[in-house]
């Protein structure tokens, strides 16, 4: 049976523990010893410092993965919180604290689920990985964890309101840049100002109409950042402007046709301008380095999938009620399945609009859903 007061405090230390991108090795060393406490088969951690457990089964069979990460974002300057972001306070029978839905409590739940199977009963391997630089890098890490445990199915643990999930958007960030000519500030004509030249851009992009999808809505596409070069820019007329858009994805979108829309605008016809996915590159706290080309593609498993009605049977027979939903922001799945193509589902307590505010917190109550529905679904998936 699983030990809810027990799992309650494990997630409680990791919340006191900071853990931002590429600084989880802490955390790391936290998840290993509980999973170590718990009687895991197997822990290690992986050339990124990703903490990886394994339970064994009595007989051979699937490798089911559980995938979290222990990454967090920052407390936002000037922001105000009621609750210690590090103090795990509990209240109202909730858990505050940053992480706390995003996602450290849904690895808790994982690992004291997966510790609270009869391994007897189980056909196959049980792995639960704590993966970090997901904040930054979706999938990056996971595809690390896959390569050396090589799972037949994978569960997210991302925030779904305890429904499963089937599918989520993509994203890809997008990097333009008008090229101008130089001049200096008190002869503006003589050269082109690449910012006047963004503008008509932006003008464009903006009326961009994209599509939607019945189950994970319309694809986004936001403007977050404008720079002009050089900068500062004294007594010059900028001879470049570069801005980013988050472009949220939908499935079946190519490179191709998100660049695509807009090298292809008429309007733009004439001006010096290009698109292009931006290159990510980021050191793991372990030194290892990873690069990226920032495209994560949307995903889709169908309804009657036999992972995704498993799945729905091992949550039910928890005594949980699920939708079939979908992700609307990016997750470790766009790798696990919209690249590797391994069957994949999300399923974990809290909303998505608990992620990254001010007083994050998740229901003690959910917590125990979800871990009741970790076991579940390990149990009907490798139940034999």
């Amino acid at each position: 049976m699983i030990n809810f007061e027990s799992m309650i405090d494990f997630t409680q230390r990791l919340i006191r523990q900071p853990s931002l991108s590429c600084g989880e090795g802490p955390v790391t060393q936290i998840v290993l010893d509980e999973m170590e406490r718990l009687g895991f088969d197997r822990t290690w951690v992986d050339k990124n410092g990703s903490a990886i457990g394994l339970i064994e089964g009595a007989r051979s069979g699937s490798t089911l993965l559980f995938d979290a990460h222990t990454d967090t974002v920052g407390i936002a300057p000037g922001s105000v919180w009621t609750r210690d972001p590090f103090g795990a306070e509990i209240a109202d029978s909730f858990l505050y604290g940053r992480g706390a839905a995003d996602m450290k409590g849904a690895l808790a739940a994982m690992v004291h689920a997966a510790a609270s199977v009869d391994k007897s009963k189980l056909a196959g391997k049980v792995v639960v990985s704590a993966s970090v630089m997901e904040e930054m890098y979706e999938g990056g890490a996971l595809k690390t964890v896959m390569d050396e445990v090589k799972p037949d199915f994978v569960v997210i643990g991302e925030a779904s309101e305890l429904n499963l999930v089937r599918g989520g958007r993509g994203r890809a960030e997008i990097h333009l840049e008008t090229i101008g000519v130089p001049s200096h500030s008190s002869s503006p004509h003589l050269g082109v100002n690449a910012i006047h030249l963004m503008t008509k851009v932006i003008e464009a992009v903006e009326k961009i109409e994209l599509g939607e999808h019945p189950l994970m809505g319309p694809a986004i596409l936001a403007l977050t950042d404008i720079i002009s070069e050089p900068y500062p820019a004294y007594s010059v007329i900028p001879a470049s402007c570069k801005a980013t858009y988050d472009r949220r994805l939908l499935p079946g979108e190519t490179v191709e046709d998100v660049l695509g829309i807009i090298t292809s605008l008429p309007e733009l016809k004439g001006i010096n301008f290009n698109a292009r996915i931006a290159k990510g590159k980021h050191q793991a706290y372990t030194g290892k380095v990873l690069t990226c080309n920032k495209f994560f593609p949307a995903w889709e498993l169908e309804e009657m999938h036999p992972f995704v009605q498993m799945a729905l049977d091992g949550l039910r027979t928890s005594g949980l009620d699920p939708e079939m939903t979908a992700y609307r922001f990016c997750t470790n799945a766009a790798y696990s399945i919209g690249e590797a193509n391994i069957p994949t589902i999300g399923f974990g307590p809290g909303a998505e609009g608990d992620a990254h505010v001010v007083d994050e917190k998740i229901k003690l109550s959910d917590l125990e859903k979800a871990a009741k529905g970790y076991r579940g679904i390990i149990e009907a998936v490798l139940g034999g």
